[in-house]
């Protein structure tokens, strides 16, 4: 490889470096949350209810359609056991996306996903959803998705 060519390369490799630097506007926002220790007298449906009309308000989010799946009405037999299935899950469709619950009863435990590609304040969120829990341990991570 000569100078020129050399020189070249290097060229095109900061040309590279420059667009994958350019401020890239995100197409939404994540918050994903563990939470542990948590108040298993929350893992029902009425409450899940509670919890997602507390927070899409708190968060200026749309609630749309809401899904449970979990136990209720299952005969003994076919219910859940595993420390990792045990438990209530639902999704909170909201107008732009959607926030996702995993409540394991035998863990203790509660995985939540907020995705909108609106803004919104995840302090706010962590703050609420850690409360509603009564969690004693809370780790997060946020995400602009782009």
């Amino acid at each position: 490889m000569n100078i020129l060519q050399m020189t070249e390369k290097r060229v095109e490799l900061q040309r590279k470096r420059n667009r994958m630097n350019k401020k890239i506007k995100p197409y939404g926002f994540e918050l994903i949350i563990d939470l542990h220790g948590c108040d298993v007298s929350t893992f029902n449906r009425e409450s899940l209810d509670g919890y997602f009309e507390k927070l899409c308000k708190a968060i200026d989010m749309q609630k749309c359609e809401r899904y449970f799946f979990d136990d209720v009405g299952l005969p003994e037999e076919e219910k859940q056991t595993s420390p990792h299935t045990k438990g209530s899950s639902a999704v909170q469709f909201i107008l732009t996306s959607s926030i996702v619950i995993h409540a394991l009863e035998l863990l203790e435990a509660v995985y939540v996903n907020i995705f909108s590609c609106k803004e919104f304040d995840e302090k706010v969120a962590e703050k609420i959803t850690k409360g509603w829990f009564g969690a004693n341990g809370c780790r997060t991570h946020f995400i602009e998705r782009i």
